[in-house]
């Protein structure tokens, strides 16, 4: 007895998209399955902060920073909002002037070196636990890559960044971070001015060239001078007595 059409119609389906699926390449060259592992492949690491009285760093976790490697690597951030009992610790720490601390581990954002991506060590940056405060916990951490692609530093500024004393509520103002994140790469530095110094010799040597009257000697410009010298010199030889002359007998 023949099998109905439709049920047919779905063995050649499956057939095919199996077939598709293991052996077909898409548009863009790449086989299915593989562009979450390459483009839009990225990593976390841990944001940690310390704020103790006594000055001595105890880190834990502020956030993570996500990182998407590639052509253009891209960086963003997760926080978590600030317990009663950290929000406390912080006012307490701003009150005896004490050290707000962040970290972060050295990695690097180049996707060709992503199997040692994470290296061994922290960046360390810090501000004033006050500012931190008074600033309702607005920050912008930058961090800073070199021409590799490591993470080489990591800084931290608040706005406003001074301490003025000014009073802040608890549960309004230091509940959630209002961060600013960036990735700043290094800037090649302006070479020399060779080629201007070029120009502006030949400019010059052109302008000698009109200016045939620049291109006269020293003797050419002060002849006269020169000239009025010798003859000083002459007149005032002849009139000086011959050496070794006697004196008249009588």
């Amino acid at each position: 007895m023949a099998r109905p059409l439709p049920f047919k119609i779905v063995v050649v389906s499956t057939v095919l998209f199996f077939v598709c699926t293991n052996y077909v390449y898409c548009n863009n060259g790449r086989r299915v399955g593989d562009v979450m592992d390459t483009e839009f492949s990225g990593f976390s690491v841990p944001l940690e902060h310390s704020f103790e009285v006594d000055d001595i760093a105890k880190f834990r976790v502020r956030g993570a920073l996500v990182f998407k490697a590639g052509r253009e690597p891209s960086v963003s951030l997760t926080q978590s909002q600030l317990s009663e009992e950290d929000r406390t610790k912080l006012k307490e720490v701003a009150a005896v002037d004490g050290l707000y601390r962040i970290r972060v581990p050295r990695v690097v954002l180049q996707a060709d070196r992503q199997t040692e991506r994470q290296l061994e060590g922290y960046l360390t940056a810090f501000v004033r636990a006050c500012a931190m405060v008074e600033s309702h916990l607005s920050d912008v951490i930058s961090l800073h890559t070199d021409v590799s692609g490591y993470v080489i530093g990591v800084s931290i500024v608040t706005f406003p960044g001074a301490c003025r004393g000014t009073e802040v509520e608890d549960e309004v103002d230091l509940e959630v971070f209002n961060t600013t994140l960036s990735v700043m790469a290094p800037v090649n530095a302006p070479g020399p001015g060779t080629a201007l110094y070029v120009e502006r010799m030949e400019q010059e040597t052109e302008k000698k060239g009109k200016n045939p009257q620049e291109q006269k000697s020293f003797f050419a410009k002060y002849w006269y001078l020169i000239l009025g010298g010798a003859i000083f010199l002459m007149v005032t030889n002849s009139a000086q007595p011959p050496a070794g002359g006697g004196r008249e007998q009588t």
